[in-house]
């Protein structure tokens, strides 16, 4: 199977973003997310990437499909709450490019996309000036009664990858879990690497 990667910005990546929210909608509802997403809040959450100077997505295409997409911009562009730990520790958020979302249909998986959406981020934070990368994943308890059995973080690729996880850098975002009534606050810790 052939796969064409795009890194996309500005107005070509605002063409994408239906793609994106649909990813988003459709590959978070696994575990660990177990995001209850709509296109409304997506169309609300997801322009921010082609309205900021350093927005990036990276898209993996299927033909004309859009199978795969992998998101980043300036830390300095984030918003506050993701701003905020980095800000407690003392570092500069203009030396840091932020990856967001790094979503993938499951069966495109296993044949090396992941590796280029880092590849082509980490080339996006380089061209943009930015000395390090980060990007955060969602801390779920051990005995949560929706994790299934064979579960196997990605810790080991992140860390292949060249990134360190960061326990002292910790955000809390909120989503709607499936089948939950209401937004329930989740930790989120970041993994960073150097360029």
């Amino acid at each position: 199977m052939s796969l064409k990667i795009e890194r996309l910005s500005g107005d070509g990546l605002m063409t994408r973003l239906e793609d994106l929210a649909r990813l988003r909608i459709s590959v978070f509802r696994a575990w660990p997310y177990q995001y209850e997403g709509t296109l409304e809040h997506e169309r609300i959450y997801l322009p921010r990437y082609a309205k900021a100077k350093t927005g990036t997505l990276i898209v993996a295409l299927d033909g004309n499909r859009v199978v795969g997409a992998s998101t980043a911009l300036g830390l300095d562009e984030e918003e506050q709450f993701v701003q905020a730990p980095f800000i407690k520790a003392g570092l500069d958020m203009t030396r840091i490019f932020y990856f967001g979302e790094s979503v993938l249909l499951p069966e495109y998986r296993g044949q090396g996309v992941g590796v280029r959406f880092f590849e082509e981020r980490e080339a996006a934070a380089r061209a943009h000036g930015y000395a390090h990368t980060c990007f955060c994943g969602v801390v779920r308890p051990e005995d949560h009664p929706a994790r299934p059995s064979d579960y196997t973080p990605l810790d080991e690729f992140w860390k292949h990858r060249g990134y360190a996880k960061r326990p002292d850098l910790v955000s809390t975002f909120s989503w709607k879990d499936i089948g939950d009534a209401a937004e329930t606050q989740k930790p989120m810790v970041y993994w960073m690497k150097t360029l």
